[in-house]
């Protein structure tokens, strides 16, 4: 899940269990929606994307830099985790908020696509239900 800075979702995408997650990096932040600015054209892009440690290659942040997004992850080796909580709890409550519907916490349904509609819903409900307010 890819939030913004008050944990609305921006883009989810479900993945095997087995499979690293620095390789939806790339589909997530293609997948962010067009942004309306007040003046100007729509902006496509975040300014900065935090990450923890899971996310730290070289690759990742040479793709990052040429689509002019600051990537703040956290090294690996040289940089504690602590100083990223500030970041990913925003990332955590949004996914207590995706669990809160009980469909989700329970996989039942066996095909992969019809588990993304699904999350997909609940990240809709779940802006609606914070914009709304």
């Amino acid at each position: 899940m890819l939030t913004d800075a008050a944990g609305l979702p921006l883009a989810v995408a479900t993945s095997a269990a087995n499979t690293h997650d620095s390789l939806a990096l790339i589909p997530l932040v293609q997948a962010i929606p067009a942004v309306r600015s007040r003046r100007g054209p729509r902006r496509r892009r975040p300014a900065k994307l935090h990450a923890d440690k899971g996310y730290d290659y070289p690759h990742l942040r040479a793709w990052l830099r040429r689509r002019r997004i600051t990537p703040r992850i956290a090294r690996r080796g040289v940089e504690t985790s602590t100083q990223l909580g500030r970041h990913r709890w925003v990332v955590e409550r949004s996914f207590a908020w995706l669990t809160g519907y009980r469909w989700l916490t329970l996989r039942y349904e066996r095909s992969a696509r019809l588990f993304t509609a699904f999350l997909t819903l609940a990240a809709a409900l779940t802006c609606y239900k914070k914009l709304a307010t």
